[in-house]
Order: structure tokens, then C-alpha cells, then sequence
């Protein structure tokens, strides 16, 4: 079961979610854009918690429900069937507290902005352009399969292959919390396309994963 404290949090979600609602069924809110979208991305951060308060609540009643049957007949068919409406609610509802536990942790703000990722060679020379290469590669597949879209800023192709540098754009929903974890420097051991006698080379570059700057900040 819910504790009272986290119930209400919940309560109150629901009702700045539906107030939210109620905004965007204004049609002067079409008239500003800004607005329109910022409360639009709002609804979407809402939405699965509301949703899943509303599964919660569902059970609730499904055990309520269950239980006034059970007081109120001796019918062993009817009692039979409430109780297994009873045990099915009081099965699902651990699970259910757990996920809204963690929706309702605090989130980094950065975390549904649009980003621009910057990747450098760093040890490895040519080997080390060709790895930048592959990342790109492997980054702008992923948008791809995800439905995000990417676009090309700024690149410094390598002789032998892949880039000594490259910068792109990524946009779409909730792009930075996937990708967040990628800065930092990443290594790879292998025998390069580069190599001619088989040895294995570690080559090493950087990756830089900047959120989006919010329009009413001035630089």
C-alpha cells in the first residue's frame, strides 16, 4: 500500500495534470507557441505517473469491491470470485507502488533537452580518427532506430579514414538522459585497418554531450 505522504504527492500530480489539460483546451493558448509546447512537454512528464496512480487506484477499488461482497454473501461462487479479485489487485500493487516510487524521483532538468555531441581523436593517430568515425556511426544509427533526428554541424575528415573531429545535433524526446552517459573518454584495443603486420593498437577518443541552451538565457 501507498503511505499517506506519497498518496498525496501522487493526488497532486494528478491535479496539475489535469489543470495542464485544461490550459491546452484553451484555444487562445495556440497563439503562443512557446507556451503550447512547453505545457505540451509538461503533460508528457505527467502522463505515465497519472497513469499509473490511476492503475493504483484501480486496485483499490478492485480490493474494496471484494471485500464488500464478501461481507455482504454466502454465495461460495460469488465469495470464490471476489476473492481471487482481491488476491489479483493485492499481487499487482508492489510492483505498482515500486514504479510510482521512482517516477516521482527528482529528475536532472537537463534530461528532455536536444543535444549537440562533439567527438575528438585523441591517442592513436589514424586508428583513433577511424574509432571517432565508428561512433558516429554507431550514435547516428541508434537516432535513427529511435525516431530521433541528427544533423551534421562541423567535421575534420582524417587522411586514412573517420575524423579527427566531429559535431552534431541530435533532436527528439528525452534525447539527453540517453545520451548523458556517453561523455567522457572511450578506448578500444584492436587491430586497425591501418595495420599491416596484425598488432593491436589503443586508440582513444573523447566524446562531449552538451544539452541544448534554454532561449532565455543570454551568453
Amino acid at each position: 500500500m501507498i503511505d499517506k505522504t506519497l498518496y498525496q504527492k501522487l493526488a497532486e500530480t494528478e491535479d496539475s495534470y489535469k489543470a495542464l489539460q485544461l490550459k491546452l483546451a484553451d484555444p487562445e493558448i495556440f497563439s503562443n507557441q512557446t507556451e503550447y509546447q512547453a505545457i505540451t512537454k509538461k503533460l508528457k512528464k505527467l502522463e505515465k505517473t497519472v497513469e499509473r496512480f490511476n492503475a493504483y487506484k484501480k486496485f483499490e477499488e478492485q480490493i474494496k469491491g471484494g471485500k464488500e461482497i464478501l461481507k455482504e454473501t454466502d454465495d461460495a461462487e460469488m465469495r470464490e470470485m471476489a476473492q481471487m479479485e482481491i488476491d489479483e489487485a493485492e499481487a499487482g500493487m508492489p510492483a505498482l507502488v515500486e514504479e510510482l516510487k521512482l517516477l516521482l524521483l527528482p529528475k536532472d532538468p537537463n534530461d528532455e533537452k536536444d543535444i549537440l555531441v562533439e567527438i575528438r581523436s585523441g591517442a592513436g593517430g589514424d586508428e583513433a580518427a577511424i574509432f571517432v568515425g565508428d561512433l558516429y556511426r554507431m550514435y547516428t544509427r541508434y537516432c535513427d532506430s529511435v525516431g530521433w533526428t541528427h544533423k551534421l554541424v562541423d567535421d575534420n575528415p582524417s587522411e586514412h579514414g573517420g575524423y579527427k573531429e566531429i559535431v552534431f545535433e541530435v533532436h527528439g524526446e528525452d534525447v539527453y538522459s540517453k545520451f548523458k552517459y556517453e561523455s567522457g573518454v572511450h578506448r578500444v584495443q584492436r587491430v586497425p585497418a591501418t595495420e599491416s603486420q596484425g598488432r593491436v593498437h589503443t586508440s582513444t577518443v573523447t566524446v562531449a554531450i552538451m544539452p541544448e541552451i534554454d532561449d532565455n538565457i543570454e551568453i
